[in-house]
């Protein structure tokens, strides 16, 4: 049964999803910044073994992110987040006992991050699925800003425990540290009692490679959704250029320790709860389209400080804390609008293809960037192909300003 009155935050169903949310997303938080500095510290990565790893987690979505919507609308979507949240901590655990028995390699670490790269496109597409299923549709924007609230909170408090943890420990410690949070998110995830409806069967004749297509055709009929889709694959493509080498940059050419960066994310990072506060206020007052051109237009001048940080570490700090805030604060507008938009947007029938379609998008484009991240980074410098991923993050924000987007000020339409 759907919760009605009064506040999300009153609803114990909903209080549980947030919190098996937020503990996973502190875990991948801490796994985000410790393996990168594990393949760089221990494993003395080159740029384009670090375009590679970045590369091999979005691949899954290629092969499979499609059917992957299918799959998840015939069946109940928490099982699936169970499993996959168990699945995740097993593979993680992988990491430190090789490393620990001196045979890791940054082979294995590509294979890992494919398999995690699998599990982790169910959870998300289960989840964004899911959610719909758990709160009414007019309190879908206050729902996706308490998750991000969560994400915030989590990506303030994970990066600073990741570097401590390199800095005193080691990165295998830090990755240890994120396989339990995902048991711990798995095992509040099994304690939500809610009775999830009968999964919507395809018709005699109809396959799971049908029904993918119909949720294809779902966002690209539908001006709004094809215009978050491209504007999202422009996205991801030019911001995994600049993940591709941005840790590389930091640690190698500015000469930051892991302690240092950890502390910059956890300080930057503030702008993400700032974000996740306003979030539902923002959209209320400029309307959902705006508010996630904006987000885009911030992302792109937080990641712009990066490549212009100069001087003394104490400057360094300040500046980079600050492309922090200011991403922090875009990603997180910028998210709760376009989340929001494609679920009130979708029937529930539809929910896993249709977000699982827009992944496939996202996703499709980060590891060819992370690939010409890796590569540029040899020939040209790991400051002009920061630069590179900034003007295309520019361009997917002139992008979204000149699409419908732009005045679609309310919440929209169910149904597509």
């Amino acid at each position: 049964m759907r919760f009605r009155p009064g506040r999300l935050w009153r609803y114990h169903n909903f209080l549980k999803l947030w919190s098996s949310h937020t503990v996973s997303q502190f875990g991948y938080q801490i796994s985000f910044l410790a393996v990168p500095l594990l393949a760089v510290l221990v494993l003395d990565a080159t740029p384009f073994q670090m375009g590679v790893l970045i590369a091999v987690g979005g691949l899954p979505t290629l092969f499979i992110g499609l059917l992957a919507g299918a799959w998840i609308d015939r069946r109940r979507r928490r099982p699936v987040l169970i499993a996959a949240n168990w699945s995740r901590a097993m593979l993680l655990l992988v990491i430190p006992i090789t490393a620990w028995l001196g045979a890791l390699s940054i082979e294995l670490l590509y294979l890992v991050m494919f398999g995690l790269g699998n599990l982790g496109l169910l959870f998300d597409v289960a989840h964004r699925s899911f959610l719909p299923s758990l709160v009414e549709r007019n309190r879908i924007i206050e729902a996706n800003s308490n998750l991000e609230l969560g994400r915030s909170a989590s990506e303030v408090a994970g990066p600073g425990v990741a570097g401590a943890l390199v800095q005193l420990a080691s990165a295998q410690v830090a990755i240890l540290a994120n396989a339990v949070t995902f048991l711990v998110s798995a095992m509040i995830l099994q304690s939500i009692k809610v009775e999830e409806a009968e999964a919507v069967h395809s018709g005699q004749g109809r396959t799971i490679w049908k029904d993918a297509g119909e949720g294809l055709k779902s966002v690209v009929n539908n001006p709004i959704l094809r215009t978050l889709a491209i504007s999202a694959g422009i996205i991801g493509l030019f911001n995994a250029i600049q993940e591709a080498v941005w840790i590389l940059y930091i640690v190698r050419q500015l000469g930051l320790s892991p302690g240092v960066l950890g502390l910059i994310f956890s300080i930057g990072s503030v702008g993400l709860l700032l974000g996740a506060a306003m979030g539902q206020r923002t959209t209320r007052r400029i309307g959902l389209g705006p508010s996630i051109i904006i987000g885009v237009l911030l992302v792109a001048i937080g990641d712009l400080i990066i490549p212009l940080a100069t001087g003394p570490a104490l400057v360094l700090v300040v500046l980079l804390a600050m492309a922090q805030f200011l991403f922090g604060i875009g990603v997180t507008t910028y998210n709760i609008g376009q989340v929001s938009v494609r679920q009130l947007m979708t029937p529930d029938h539809l929910q896993g293809r249709v977000n699982a379609t827009m992944r496939v998008v996202t996703i499709a484009t980060m590891p060819v960037g992370a690939l010409i991240g890796g590569y540029l980074g040899e020939p040209i410098g790991l400051r002009p192909t920061l630069f590179i991923g900034v003007a295309g993050e520019m361009l997917a924000a002139i992008f979204l300003l000149l699409s419908p987007l732009r005045s679609l000020q309310r919440t929209p339409p169910t149904g597509l």
